[in-house]
């Protein structure tokens, strides 16, 4: 009771300000004792309705709106309102009305059940209560946990990086001492071709002042058998390929900070190694999920479809037995065709741009569908080209029995050529198609030797694969070297190290397969040389 006095005491009277002690629930003013007299002899169209203070909110009466003095009585289900008894006799008489009690128990029904609904909610609301609590008191531990687990994982990931430079020294320091001796060994044949050299001016200066017929014509055959410089292999220094740390492959680790999740994610205990193939695998029965109709003609031969390039933003640029390219989104829509001097056999994508081979040089599609002369190729024929990491292109090359690959800036400055192994044999018979993988080999199919031969950046000899009618080769982001096999009708996949892993069949087969590339997100588009067809080809599961 003492609360209840202290609170009314501090409520004061509306009319002067003294303690209250009543209120008029139908004016809803403030009265002291004094004051409740001077109240009720004002006039109001409403009535009054003194109540003591205390008991100001219990009203559990229904007042009549068009009549507030009267209490209300009945109700009108036409107008849906309480009314009191002045209303059933005069406004409302001819509408439709029933029991005030009736109306009242209708209406404590649905609070019942909607108040059991809410009850029936509340348990679970206190658990969520409970649980949210528990967060809160025990967030800046967890949190500090985060960071010690992320503080561990960096250190484990340094001392990797220190573990990975220390073994690229290595690397580098075991590939000096082999490039050293293969230009020791390089010298001394230049020393000795330059003193051949030497000896043929030696020779054709004494025969100038000679008669002697029989000596010349012996001397001819020797001299036009020496090679000229520009068919020699000359080496050039390897280039480190910096790898650029990917910021959304950070946030896939640390993705956990950003989001409230039910559990901890499990993405930290993950293996840095992992990445190399992060939670895919290689379908049993890969899947074809479109197919593409290019429309390219037959060939003299029959074939139709040769090569493709993807695009940065996954549509492929195709080429066929006639003189256009098409590129075709992956749903199969033709976007563009462009008008070529050659048929489209040898593509890739250089600077956002398609490349394609000529007779003598390579071509590039411009913005505004010209085709440009990027560079010519002297007196040797191109065939496949592809773009490096080091923002180069190398190109296979053939002139009569002779193949090389040869690594051009854009502007067509020999930067590399390589087209002997340590032992000064040929590497390729008929370099085909080529292709450069993550850890900077040059992989090249010869048409020839039905093989796969690859050497590493220097143009040193790694390994070979053969058996089988080699045609086109790409790789993935892992370096998953990708062969099609044209009689086989299937795709080889082998590692970085020229390690068969398995083959590539999709259900329904492929027929007569030549051009491959690789979309992204586990999946690759192959074509169907003989009926001009491209697949899309899903190998690797989510």
């Amino acid at each position: 009771m003492e609360s209840k006095n202290e609170a009314q005491h501090s409520v004061e009277c509306d009319l002067c300000q003294q303690p209250v002690s009543f209120f008029c629930r139908r004016c809803g003013v403030n009265l002291c004792d004094p004051c409740v007299t001077i109240h009720l002899r004002v006039k109001s169209k409403n009535g009054h309705d003194i109540v003591d203070y205390t008991s100001k909110d219990d009203d559990d009466t229904c007042h009549c709106d068009s009549h507030p003095q009267n209490d209300c009585s009945a109700y009108c289900n036409t107008c849906d309102a309480p009314i009191c008894i002045l209303c059933v006799s005069i406004k409302h008489k001819s509408h439709e009305m029933s029991e005030l009690s009736d109306k009242i128990e209708e209406l404590l029904k649905v609070i019942a059940k909607e108040n059991d609904r809410l009850q029936s909610s509340k348990n679970e609301l206190e658990k969520i209560l409970e649980h949210t609590t528990n967060m809160l008191s025990s967030i800046s531990s967890f949190y500090k946990q985060q960071k010690v687990e992320v503080t561990a994982h960096g250190e484990k990931w340094h001392k990797q990086i220190e573990e990975t430079v220390k073994k690229l020294h290595q690397e580098l320091d075991d590939m000096q001492k082999e490039h050293e001796a293969v230009l020791q060994k390089q010298k001394k044949e230049f020393e000795k071709m330059i003193g051949k050299v030497n000896e043929m001016n030696g020779k054709t200066i004494k025969l100038q002042k000679s008669k002697n017929v029989k000596e010349m014509q012996t001397f001819v055959p020797v001299i036009q058998n020496r090679k000229n410089l520009n068919e020699v292999s000359q080496y050039s220094f390897p280039t480190f390929y910096e790898c650029k740390i990917d910021p959304n492959y950070l946030q896939t680790y640390f993705g956990f900070v950003e989001k409230m999740q039910v559990k901890k994610t499990s993405l930290l205990e993950n293996e840095f190694k992992d990445n190399d193939l992060p939670g895919r695998r290689i379908l049993e029965v890969p899947t074809v999920t479109s197919v593409i109709d290019t429309g390219f003609p037959a060939s003299e031969k029959e074939n139709r479809l040769y090569d493709m390039a993807v695009t940065e933003d996954n549509k492929v640029w195709m080429g066929g037995a006639s003189y256009e390219l098409k590129l075709f989104d992956l749903q199969g829509h033709l976007h563009h065709t462009v008008s070529i001097t050659t048929h489209g056999m040898y593509l890739c994508m250089y600077n956002k741009q398609v490349v394609y081979t000529g007779i003598k040089d390579i071509k590039m599609i411009s913005d505004t569908d010209t085709v440009v002369t990027m560079f010519t190729t002297g007196d040797w024929e191109p065939y496949g080209v592809t773009s490096a990491a080091s923002g180069d292109l190398l190109v296979c090359l053939r002139k009569d029995d002779q193949s090389k690959v040869v690594r051009y800036s854009s502007t067509g400055t020999v930067l590399q050529e390589i087209q002997y192994d340590s032992q000064c044999q040929p590497l390729y018979k008929w370099a085909y198609y080529i292709a450069e993988n993550v850890n900077g080999d040059i992989i090249v199919t010869d048409w020839k030797k039905n093989a796969v031969i690859a050497v590493d950046r220097l143009g040193i000899f790694r390994y070979s694969y053969s058996g089988f009618s080699s045609s086109t080769v790409t790789t993935d982001s892992v370096g998953h070297v990708i062969v099609t096999d044209y009689n086989g009708d299937k795709i080889h996949m082998l590692d970085r190290d020229g390690r068969f892993l398995r083959y590539i069949i999709p259900e329904g087969g492929i027929d007569g397969i030549r051009g491959v590339c690789i979309l992204g997100d586990g999946e690759m588009m192959v074509g169907e040389t003989k009926t001009g067809i491209a697949k899309r080809i899903k190998y690797l599961d989510e």
